[in-house]
């Protein structure tokens, strides 16, 4: 059953419902529901899943879900295997979407509520993840000082965008390497300092692959292992170590080796004896040509987040008459040079750079400006195909 008395917003709700449990429905084990009505606000609705083994007799985590577009089958079929695995409840807002933060409020306190009067919810294991910006949402109710164990989020970061050096819940972040807001991810995950993971796939602004959506799961359970939110597990700590060491073993370049081997102590340290991985990791970082790579790594981001900032305020220059031809004129050679590496026919860093610079420029610019020759600049420029 659940355990009530717990700290206040979510794990509040979930306590208030204790007291006045409804006999849980009989829904189905092992497939996705798409449509659960919340008793007290039948106006709010989640897709669901809960494990085939699923039973009252023991608490049980939960993962509770937003998408910008209020898709909540999207995210429970995202989590679904990785949920039967381990062991979770996942929960998808029919009702949250981009908006009003009041939108997602109210769904959150009908959900939660709900879940806690229909299941068996173990208050020290609510996590919750969502998509851009299901992902805020996400942040911004785990940010309420609610117990929540963790936040996987998706394609944004915190609600201001803000990057912090602390949170008091463990942060999984996930990003397209041809994502608009790579960067921010990239910046939450440079600022944090308590704990935190990041995995980039290749990709645009969307969910991650399947096989990223169970890796945050597999990384959230050994954060609750260390956090003392659930008991020590020894054969699953030693098979996700050997799964890193795989990964690890698998990789061919150097630079990238470095970020496995201190990402894998980071994670273990605490659980299992790490110092060989330590040990080669800082052993790697001082080789000339790695210790080049990493810094190139670095001073590349820092030159991106710099051009962003600079588009912007040519952006802003447009509304000046003064500044305005000069800041068209070199709006247009910069997004014409990224159209045209944008639109290259091979892969590179390089590509997806100019890719995510124009769908960061051209999202949402109708709202920031209104000059029309530097929209239809932007219509012309406006990456094609999927990755939106």
């Amino acid at each position: 059953m659940l355990r009530c008395g717990h700290r206040p917003a979510i794990a509040l709700f979930f306590a208030l419902a204790c007291a006045r449990a409804l006999a849980a429905q009989d829904l189905p084990r092992g497939t996705i529901i798409d449509d659960v009505k919340c008793a007290t606000e039948p106006a709010q609705s989640y897709a669901l899943y809960l494990p085939s083994n699923y039973s009252r007799d023991r608490p049980w985590s939960v993962l509770i879900a937003f998408h910008p577009a209020a898709r909540g089958r999207a995210m429970v079929e995202k989590y679904q295997a990785a949920a039967e695995q381990y062991g979770y409840i996942v929960a998808g807002s029919n009702t949250s979407r981009n908006g009003p933060m009041s939108v997602a409020a109210s769904s959150v306190r009908a959900m939660s509520v709900d879940l806690g009067q229909r299941f068996a919810i173990d208050a020290d294991r609510v996590y919750l993840t969502g998509m851009s910006g299901g992902a805020r949402v996400a942040m911004q109710i785990a940010l309420g000082k609610n117990n929540i164990a963790g936040v996987i989020a998706s394609s944004a970061g915190y609600p201001d965008s803000k990057p912090r050096s602390s949170v008091p819940f463990a942060v999984f972040g996930t990003a397209g390497t041809d994502d608009f807001n790579y960067i921010e991810m990239r910046l939450l995950d440079r600022k944090l300092t308590s704990p935190h993971a990041l995995a980039v796939f290749s990709g645009g602004h969307t969910l991650p692959p399947d096989a990223v959506a169970l890796e945050a799961i597999e990384w959230m359970e050994l954060q609750a292992m260390k956090a003392g939110r659930r008991t020590r597990d020894e054969a699953l700590i030693d098979r996700l170590l050997e799964k890193r060491r795989r990964r690890i073993a698998a990789s061919t370049d150097p630079a990238a080796t470095v970020h496995l081997l201190e990402a894998l102590v980071q994670d273990f340290k605490g659980l299992h004896d790490v110092e060989a991985e330590a040990a080669r990791a800082k052993e790697l970082a001082r080789q000339p040509d790695v210790k080049k790579a990493l810094a190139r790594e670095r001073s590349t981001e820092d030159a991106e987040i710099r051009t962003v900032g600079e588009l912007f305020d040519l952006e802003a220059g447009l509304r000046d008459e003064n500044r305005r031809d000069t800041s068209l004129m070199r709006l247009r050679q910069q997004l014409l040079r990224y159209a045209d590496v944008a639109n290259g026919s091979t892969d590179s860093p390089e590509r997806s750079q100019a890719r995510r610079m124009l769908r960061l420029v051209t999202g949402g610019a109708a709202e920031r400006v209104g000059d029309p020759e530097y929209l239809k600049l932007l219509e012309r420029v406006a990456p094609r195909g999927p990755g939106r």
